[in-house]
């Protein structure tokens, strides 16, 4: 059995290791990343890309300028006029198919947005999702698309931003706008046709901005990963728990049988020890421990007071012919009678075995029994019947 059970260690250690590393690989995963600038270039013409835009009132053209040459950050001039209605004003990133139309970006799966925001002089500006409603949104028609806003803040340094994609909100006006129900205000990230870089009421007026907006990111969590790691740690551990209940079974089954074999000489020997003896002091106290094993009370006592040997003497003999003490080799005359008897009589409740090889405690018997043979004496007896009956002692010989 001890090689069985470091054999199973070795397979414990090495699931633990593997669910580790499988851990490692599938959490890493699970993380997403996905830069929108540069834009890629090539590849599945479905694939959704980023084209630079921008957004201004009529009647104040000239208040934005996008550089259309940069490519892996949006830079934008803003000059808003001084006075007057604040302007709508903003730098966007539109999305676009592999043919340059314009298309739809499913971002639901993206939980946060960053990146590194730039303004000389310092601004206050929003950032706006702008998402298709296949019922009241009109293409181009950028008023007609649920706006999902949230406010940041940059300065001449540079101001690393994260917003949080799902807690954005829809502004009052535009419901009013759009004649919709205000207790609205939930939205899917699934239909994203622009992202929104603009200027605000509290935006510097009267004076040339210069923006940057670099490094953008979104980021989320795809928990199909997290569910493959879940299922293949669970049905790995189930596995190892199959293999480890059936292996253990085929390994206490061996173990129970070489127990038996190795048994057998001592029954045999016990049977010798009511034939003539040489030395006869040494005889009577072997024949008198074969022959009253399976009293209850019997005890070393019991034993110099029968055979007229002392104590030192008994333990002699078997120290010398048996390598064992005296409470030793009882409880293994009484195993092994116990071990034969769960064999053969089949019908014999534990209770009445454990007695009839002399034990008055029922739960000692089974404690022994276990310590002895690996298993409980039921399970030694379900094992047992599984294999071969071994040849009954009792009708072994001594050799001449």
């Amino acid at each position: 059995m001890q090689e069985f059970y470091k054999k199973a260690l070795y397979v414990f250690i090495l699931i633990v290791l593997a669910d580790a590393l499988l851990a490692i690989m599938l959490v890493d995963r699970s993380y997403l990343s996905q830069p929108l600038l540069p834009a890629q270039q090539g590849g599945d013409e479905r694939a959704v890309r980023w084209r630079f835009g921008f957004t201004s009132s009529p009647w104040d053209a000239r208040a934005i300028h996008v550089d259309q040459s940069a490519r892996d950050q949006l830079r934008f001039d803003l000059n808003l006029p001084a006075d007057g209605a604040d302007p709508i004003v903003s730098a966007d990133l539109l999305a676009v198919d592999g043919k340059g139309k314009p298309a739809l970006a499913d971002l639901s799966k993206y939980g946060t947005v960053s990146f590194v925001a730039k303004c000389s002089p310092a601004n206050s500006m929003m950032f706006i999702a702008s998402i298709y409603d296949e019922h009241l949104s009109q293409p181009g028609n950028y008023l007609t698309y649920p706006p999902a806003l949230t406010y940041f803040s940059c300065n001449e340094q540079g101001v690393p931003v994260s917003l949080d994609l799902t807690r954005l909100t829809i502004p009052q006006w535009w419901f009013d706008t759009v004649h919709r129900d205000l207790s609205r205000q939930d939205y899917v990230l699934d239909r994203v046709e622009r992202l929104v870089f603009g200027a605000t009421g509290q935006s510097p007026r009267g004076v040339p901005a210069h923006v940057e907006i670099s490094w953008i990111t979104l980021h989320g969590r795809d928990y199909r990963y997290l569910a493959w790691l879940t299922g293949l740690v669970v049905a790995g551990w189930i596995a190892f728990g199959v293999w480890f209940f059936r292996a253990h079974a085929r390994a206490l089954l061996a173990s129970v049988d070489t127990q038996l074999k190795k048994d057998l000489p001592l029954v045999a020997y016990r049977q010798l020890t009511l034939e003539p003896y040489r030395d006869k002091e040494k005889a009577a106290v072997l024949k008198f421990i074969a022959t009253n094993y399976t009293n209850t009370e019997l005890d070393l006592e019991g034993v110099v007071a029968a055979t007229g040997t002392n104590r030192t003497k008994v333990n002699d003999v078997l120290k010398s012919e048996l390598g064992m003490t005296f409470t030793s080799y009882l409880n293994k005359l009484r195993l092994t009678e116990a071990a034969r008897l769960l064999t053969e009589k089949t019908g014999t409740t534990v209770a009445e075995i454990a007695f009839s090889v002399g034990y008055a405690n029922v739960s000692y018997f089974n404690k022994l029994f276990k310590e002895e043979y690996g298993c409980t004496p039921k399970a030694f007896r379900t094992l047992a019947a599984q294999q071969e009956p071994p040849p009954d002692p009792h009708q072994q010989t001594a050799a001449p």
